[in-house]
């Protein structure tokens, strides 16, 4: 029997990471994880699969279409992780006994949505969340903005500002006229105008709802939140900003909403979130306040390489040690100083051992000869003949981000 080709591919909506790009990834996660923990944050995970009662009417009518659902072979009812706050008002209400109030968690995991793809639209990506539980303090909220901004800082943004309103505003409203209300930046007044009338909003409060933004002044909880967030030394309109046309489209913020933005990268906020006191008291039959925010991760990477935030060598292996009979020896004594380093495998002339190391961006190369060591600097093209041992000492004191 003839064998079939299978063809290579990667189903719509999903995507395969190589070297290059994850480097860039887990570069911006480690530095978000030590950014979260600094705050006092702690990690957790849940996984993909929820039941779908778990994740189903907390998303308005958008999240429902989107939801990845489905029998599996027990014949349940489950759903992939559409985003990562029902499921932690699950583990709150699941695991209260164990876990200590206020509960300050970061999670970092891919969620999935059946999106129509197109540009930064894909249907499983990365969140990063924290969120703080059990605390109705507004510093809870002022807190984590400062976080996040603390977060996009350390990362190399510069004119980054947290935008804020109050959701409890629009408590008034129909859900899907809030979410229209929300689409105000990305398409406009008169096409927001246009879909409110479509949606069934008489015209004449459309205009009142419109023109109540340019008069619009914080509400209390507002006011409240600014004051905190200047004692966490952030300036009003320079790190943050009040905008009454900020609406937030989930269904289950009730206070506090905000949006991160880089007035240098024009394509979307880099993150979003808000206070949501109602949420786990859906699971917990009790109303336990909670906030959060999480970063669009793939919005995150794209600002940062429009940008040129990154590295410029984000190489995992710091040095290549040239094919020689003593080339095991060296890495081996090398690892054990915790210095990355790579063996080349094959039999092949030094010019193209030196472009392998110049391809994966390798900052050094080792040579053997008779002489001794040489010690190749493959950024400066420059190199010198050293002892393993000042080898060892020059790259364990190294200061160019790569050892």
């Amino acid at each position: 029997m003839q064998a079939v080709m299978i063809k290579a591919q990667t189903l719509k909506g999903f995507r395969d990471f190589l070297p290059t790009k994850t480097k860039k990834r887990q570069f911006v996660i480690n530095i978000l994880k030590e950014v979260f923990e600094l705050y006092g944050f702690e990690p957790l995970e849940t996984p993909a699969l929820e039941y779908e009662e778990v994740l189903t009417g907390k998303y308005g009518n958008e999240g429902e279409k989107l939801m990845y659902k489905f029998e599996d072979n027990g014949k349940r009812k489950v759903a992939l992780r559409y985003d990562q706050t029902v499921p932690l008002a699950r583990v709150v209400t699941q695991y209260q006994s164990e876990l200590v109030l206020p509960f300050k968690r970061y999670q970092i995991q891919n969620v999935w949505r059946a999106e129509n793809t197109q540009k930064g639209r894909y249907r499983e990506f990365l969140q990063c969340d924290i969120d703080t539980v059990g605390s109705p303090s507004l510093k809870a909220d002022a807190e984590i903005i400062a976080c996040v901004l603390e977060c996009c800082k350390v990362l190399g943004f510069k004119n980054v500002n947290a935008v804020i309103n109050d959701r409890s505003v629009f408590k008034d409203l129909k859900p899907q006229y809030v979410s229209t209300i929300d689409k105000l930046e990305k398409i406009g007044v008169e096409a927001v105008i246009e879909e409110l009338i479509a949606k069934g909003m008489e015209k004449k409060q459309v205009k009142q709802i419109i023109s109540s933004f340019n008069a619009a002044k914080p509400t209390r909880a507002n006011k409240e939140l600014i004051d905190k967030l200047k004692k966490f030394g952030l300036k009003e309109n320079k790190d943050f900003v009040f905008k009454p046309s900020l609406a937030r489209g989930l269904d289950y913020y009730t206070s506090t909403i905000v949006e991160i933005v880089s007035n240098d990268y024009s394509y979307g906020s880099l993150a979003g979130g808000g206070r949501y006191d109602n949420l786990i008291g859906i699971f917990s039959g009790k109303q336990i306040p909670a906030v959060g925010i999480a970063f669009g991760f793939d919005r995150l990477i794209e600002a940062m390489e429009e940008l040129k935030l990154f590295p410029n060598d984000l190489a995992v292996s710091k040095i290549l040690i040239t094919n020689s009979d003593k080339a095991i020896e060296i890495a081996s004594e090398l690892r054990q100083n915790y210095i990355n380093s790579e063996i080349y495998l094959d039999e092949k002339d030094l010019e193209k051992q030196l472009k392998y190391a110049d391809k994966k961006q390798i900052p050094y190369v080792i040579i053997t000869n008779d002489k001794g060591l040489i010690l190749k600097d493959m950024g400066k093209r420059t190199q010198e003949t050293l002892s393993l041992e000042e080898i060892i000492k020059k790259l364990s004191a190294c200061t160019c981000g790569n050892c």
